[in-house]
């Protein structure tokens, strides 16, 4: 490899991932594809979680133009000669600790490993969103990428808006589980919520007890939790919130404003700036 074509990138798990030139076909996972194109890198593949299904998750996707992207599948339809099929030179995994490559069987990920660098951005619950977007960003522009001009500065009005929304309204964030519960996040564990909590909202916490990042709790502990604004999970394999027809909800559904949320989000100032926007929305309607 000479200096001039060289191309290498430390990933989070201290692996130095090293390519005789940029990789321009990228296959990522789609948390990191769709981030990446943000950042004009277009994925030449995207795969999903077991989460996922035959179909990609268009509350994960962003803007990918998904006519030109090839998505692999998710789950057990996942093995090294699916993944491989489009020829990637490289792979960009997400991990939420450990360095376990998310959404892939153990197994696969080691094969995969051994047919093209890999590289894994961590996304965990230790992570800041700043540094999980700032490493984001350092590997887009090693492949080429750039950010969209002015989202930095859409990001920052953003932020400003929700230091200065009025009131005290409450926020809480939810994935519907059925018809008779629900999964209620504990705000600190996600990095997204953790923002909104440093932005000075209010963030409801669900009761102590079982579940490190969520606890199930009954559509009645949730409603009396009293939420002005609930952001709801709209990933595919997540019940919609308003196909909820549990009674004990109904206050909540009458008073509470709510919000579209991605539990998977994409990490770049664009994405993240249109969130904090539709959060600005809410909550300054719910405080005003």
């Amino acid at each position: 490899m000479t200096e001039q074509s060289a191309w290498s990138f430390a990933d989070d798990r201290g692996r130095l991932a090293v390519a005789g030139r940029r990789p321009a076909r990228v296959l990522a996972y789609v948390q990191a594809g769709a981030t990446l194109w943000d950042y004009g890198i277009r994925p030449e593949g995207i795969f999903g979680s077991g989460h996922d299904g035959a179909e990609p998750d268009r509350a994960k996707t962003g803007t990918l133009p998904l006519d030109s992207v090839d998505y692999r599948g998710a789950g057990d339809d996942l093995d090294v000669d699916t993944l491989l099929r489009g020829r990637p030179d490289l792979v960009v995994a997400v991990s939420y600790g450990h360095g376990q490559l998310y959404g892939l069987d153990p197994d696969t990920a080691k094969h995969l490993e051994g047919s093209v660098p890999v590289v894994v951005i961590d996304v965990g619950q230790a992570r800041t969103l700043d540094r999980v977007a700032e490493r984001f960003a350092e590997l887009a522009r090693s492949l080429g990428g750039a950010p969209v001009a002015g989202a930095a500065e859409e990001l920052d009005a953003a932020r400003e808006r929700l230091r200065a929304a009025p009131g005290e309204p409450r926020v809480l964030a939810l994935s519907p589980a059925g018809q008779a519960e629900a999964y209620a996040a504990r705000p600190q564990m996600w990095p997204e919520l953790r923002v909104l909590a440093e932005l000075g909202i209010t963030m409801v916490s669900p009761p102590a007890g079982a579940g490190v990042n969520w606890a199930t709790v009954e559509w009645r502990t949730a409603a009396a939790l009293e939420p002005d604004v609930v952001l709801t999970d709209v990933r595919s394999h997540a019940i919609p919130l308003d196909e909820v027809a549990a009674p004990a909800w109904e206050p909540a559904r009458q008073h509470a404003r709510t919000v579209p949320w991605n539990p998977e989000p994409l990490c770049s100032p664009q994405a993240h700036a249109r969130f904090l926007a539709l959060v600005a929305d809410a909550v300054e309607g719910a405080g005003g």
